[in-house]
């Protein structure tokens, strides 16, 4: 007969075995279910207009980039600078463009602007950008495309290799062309400069075209963060649709004769696609032509032919790089990443429809180097851009365009596919969002702090955006306080938002020269000047400007600087 005694180990011992494989298993399966540190994309349109994509309104084909809005959420109140550099400077950084380096353009000084805090041409190192931190943290970092935040822009201590990001392919400049010549985009640049992680790039392939390259790049990027078992945050900014217009040759017939009929035709079924959406409110009207555009039947048939395949190639550009992404995004499910990515698509700033002719002889340049005849626009040795009359159909509802304080400038598209998001897929927010509230939700979404006032010895201004992560989960029923007041100062144009009310002090002939008031809420075109109605408010808004000038060291031009004087207005 067995004793009981000696039984008891046989019997507790194969128990505890399977208890500790339990455990263990238990404890394996937490560990590969807990959450892994999300990727972030970041995808940024360069002088894209509100309705140039068809989920804001528009009969460009954008079928990639309005999947991304169907799966996730538009926002048709997310606001950037004026120009590309100064709101380079304010994504990076969530932090004003004043303080951050890019107070005005690089090299657009006015006198008194010269050498001070602020207005150094580039990124300066009061400022710590996001992906440094991402990087600090884990984050495998890269950015494909344009730059524009170095000058002289051969000066590595401002590459992207040096502000947080791990790889780079990079256009230094503002533009250029897009195929392997390194068109140079103004008559006093020699070519474009283009550089890789620490080196400068000597020649292109010579099937080089800007859109498809970048996204290379970005593959390319993506998968070395795989090889490396690192979460990635990944840059992809786009040098379309930026002037010079061109795309490859299979492309130049995508949208012909679909402009033919003129910006006034466009600009009506723009404006009733865009209300049918949701992003134009209902009661708005559509805004008349701004006064430096004539109407479609004074121009010559020949200019109305030379505007009509301006319209085609621009379009082109758009569909091209919306092919480019649903290629990148393909990409990111073959490697099953979508689950775990967090996607944000962006214009820099409104549609450019200012000229660049009158500038410091690009005109006699342009006129003497390249064949911009009827059949060769868009071609790699050509250089034409879009003019006012359809980037104001590409700003709707919106007054002006690229380079103005008013909505036409700084209101943009934006699209932010969140895979935690309590919104329902497809829908349309109307919150306000600045540009710098993106370095706080992302460095939020990876749970990673800002280091405030001190970064590796040295000082820094502290994030002035706010995280709308909140706002993304549900936690939050808004992002920022009515009561919160938002700047923008460019050229000496000044804008102010607050609420429903906007503020704005623009030079004749763009503005009245004194301050201007309007309401939002019913007057998203900015046509009713209510600064005589609403003395009260229009003081308050100035008082806003005035804090703002100075917390962040503004200083105005002491006279129109060659953009604002030379750049904007083409007389006939």
């Amino acid at each position: 007969m067995l004793n009981p005694i000696n039984i008891l180990p046989r019997i507790i011992r194969p128990i505890c075995i399977i208890l500790f494989y339990v455990m263990l298993h238990g404890c394996q399966s937490a560990e590969v279910t807990q959450a892994q540190p999300p990727n972030i994309l970041l995808i940024l349109a360069d002088d894209l207009g509100y309705t140039d994509l068809g989920c804001y309104g528009s009969e460009i084909r954008t079928p990639n980039i309005d999947a991304l809005a169907a799966q996730g959420i538009r926002n048709t109140s997310f606001c950037t600078a004026p120009t590309c550099s100064p709101t380079r400077a304010m994504l990076l950084t969530g932090t004003s463009s004043h303080l951050s380096g890019l107070g005005t353009m690089a090299g657009d000084w006015a006198d008194n602007q010269k050498g001070l805090k602020g207005y150094e041409g580039h990124l300066n190192f009061d400022v710590v950008t996001f992906p440094k931190i991402l990087q600090d943290n884990g984050y495998h970092t890269s950015i494909a495309g344009k730059w524009h935040l170095a000058l002289p822009p051969t000066e590595k201590s401002h590459w992207p290799v040096n502000r947080g990001f791990d790889k780079s392919f990079c256009l230094m400049q503002g533009g250029g062309g897009h195929f392997f010549d390194k068109q140079a985009l103004l008559s006093f640049i020699d070519e474009s400069i283009y550089v890789k992680d620490t080196m400068l790039v000597g020649d292109l392939p010579k099937d080089f075209y800007s859109s498809t390259d970048y996204v290379d790049q970005s593959i390319a990027y993506i998968e070395k963060s795989i090889e490396d078992s690192k979460p990635f945050f990944h840059m992809l900014s786009f040098t379309a649709p930026h002037w010079p217009l061109q795309v490859p040759d299979k492309y130049l017939q995508l949208y012909k004769g679909m402009y033919d009929e003129g910006y006034e035709i466009l600009a009506t079924t723009r404006f009733e696609r865009a209300k049918e959406l949701g992003v134009i409110p209902k009661q708005t009207q559509l805004p008349p032509l701004s006064p430096n555009v004539k109407p479609w039947n004074e121009l010559a048939i020949r200019e109305q032919e030379q505007a009509s395949r301006n319209m085609e190639i621009y379009a082109a550009m758009i569909e091209v790089m919306d092919m480019e992404i649903g290629r990148l995004i393909q990409n990111l499910e073959k490697q099953e990443m979508l689950d775990n990515t967090v996607i944000i698509f962006m214009s820099d700033n409104g549609a450019e429809g200012n000229t660049i002719m009158t500038y410091e002889g690009t005109g006699d340049w342009v006129d003497a180097t390249f064949d911009n005849s009827l059949h060769n626009q868009g071609r790699i040795n050509s250089y034409i851009q879009l003019d006012a009359a359809w980037a104001q159909v590409a700003s709707l509802p919106f007054k002006w365009y690229k380079a103005f304080s008013y909505e036409g400038g700084v209101r943009v598209p934006a699209i932010f596919n969140f895979p935690q998001s309590v919104h329902a897929k497809g829908d349309i927010i109307h919150d306000y969002i600045s540009v710098m509230d993106l370095a706080p939700t992302i460095l939020q979404l990876a749970d990673i702090p800002h280091p405030e006032n001190s970064y590796q010895d040295r000082s820094i201004h502290p994030i002035q955006g706010q995280s709308f992560l909140d706002w993304i989960t549900g936690e939050t029923g808004h992002v920022h306080e009515a009561s919160a007041a938002h700047c923008w100062e460019l050229f000496g144009r000044i804008g102010v938002r607050q609420g429903r009310w906007k503020a704005n002090r623009m030079e004749i002939p763009y503005g009245t020269g004194e301050w201007e008031l309007y309401n939002l809420e019913q007057d998203i075109s900015e046509s009713i000047n209510l600064a005589d109605s609403y003395p009260e408010v229009m003081i308050q808004m100035i008082e806003h400007w005035h804090n703002y000038e100075k917390q962040n060291n503004v200083t105005l031009p002491d006279r129109p600087t060659a953009y604002a004087k030379e750049l904007y207005w083409k007389e006939d």
